[in-house]
């Protein structure tokens, strides 16, 4: 699969991009969704995001190269499609379903500049492809030679994994864990009310724990102060083995929580918390508020809900009307076969 995803990507001027994943259930599984193999299942979708030192260069040159990827927005030239994508929706543009006849697949891809990528990981502005990478993914070009960049996606992971623990009880299991942290970026979404599978967390949790594990244990071993395993246990309902965890739930613990909340999210807070005053203060209240998991939730998805419909519609126009139809109509045709 890597080798089709290379003879993928080498079409595209990598000259500026200095980080590229691959997502979604074309690539990784999925319950309800084929198996993947060595080859993606037939009318499935790969995605792929592009980050980019030069939005404006990329577009510029990906433009002369494959100008029946963008919608009639390629007629008003690269510097403004660089401006579209920078200053709408979450600061992504995106060409939907792109046939690549030569390898036989349809991929689905978005640019995003590494400004508004690193803002979003660190500060979850929009919540976008932050809440993506919040997930396993694929790396195809690995930023481990651009320490801002990799200082960012640890951040972002951290900050999930503290979100997480937040909205949890006392004792939970991985499982619990790792639907929480998949649904951050999920709850809020209003394609969760229109479009998507609503069993879609769950979906993607079930066949990736071990992925989830990989992903997060550096996370994990940074707060162990706070987080225990309990090696073996069983998962709520169910006679099935599972990794339990115990964590600290003391008004401290959950201060320092707290305090590291991005600031986007610190803002939100602020705002629907029923303490008025500074972040300090309210974090005073919220630490030993019963309400702080409801509080929490929702503020996070005050941002997602925002970013999830701008960024949609911004795609009907960077798609095109007829593309972004066929694309709604495949999402829903498989949520309705899930």
């Amino acid at each position: 699969m890597m080798d089709l995803y290379r003879r993928t990507v080498t079409r595209f001027p990598l000259g500026s991009v200095s980080y590229m994943f691959a997502y979604g259930s074309g690539v990784k599984q999925q319950v309800g969704y084929n198996e993947i193999g060595a080859r993606p299942a037939p009318n499935s979708v790969i995605d792929l995001v592009f980050c980019v030192r030069d939005s404006l260069g990329f577009h510029a040159e990906n433009m002369h190269r494959h100008p029946s990827h963008y919608s009639a927005l390629r007629h008003l030239g690269p510097r403004f499609v660089a401006q579209y994508q920078e200053r709408l929706g979450a600061g992504v543009y995106f060409n939907t379903l792109v046939p690549l006849q030569d390898v036989g697949l349809t991929i689905k891809y978005g640019v995003v500049s590494e400004d508004n990528l690193i803002e979003d990981l660190k500060h979850w502005r929009h919540l976008y492809l932050a809440g993506r990478l919040q997930k396993p993914v694929t790396d195809l070009v690995n930023p481990t030679d651009n320490p801002l960049l990799k200082s960012a996606l640890d951040k972002n992971l951290l900050s999930a994994l503290l979100v997480a623990l937040l909205l949890l009880p006392e004792k939970f299991t991985a499982y619990e864990l790792f639907l929480a942290i998949a649904g951050i970026s999920y709850k809020g979404d209003f394609r969760m009310i229109f479009g998507e599978n609503k069993q879609k967390v769950h979906n993607i949790v079930t066949p990736q724990i071990t992925e989830f594990f990989a992903l997060y244990q550096p996370s994990m071993s940074l707060l162990d102060k706070y987080v225990a395993v309990n090696m073996h246990g069983q998962e709520p309902g169910s006679r099935k083995p599972a990794i339990l965890f115990e964590q600290d739930k003391s008004r401290l613990a959950t201060s320092q929580h707290l305090r590291r909340m991005p600031k986007e999210l610190r803002r939100r807070l602020q705002s629907n918390a029923a303490s008025r005053g500074d972040f300090p203060e309210v974090v005073e209240h919220l630490s030993m508020s019963p309400l702080l998991p409801k509080v929490l939730q929702a503020s996070v998805n005050d941002i997602v809900w925002r970013s999830s419909v701008t960024q949609s519609l911004k795609n009907i126009a960077s798609a095109g009307v007829l593309k972004s139809l066929i694309y709604s109509y495949r999402k829903a045709q498989k949520t309705f076969a899930v």
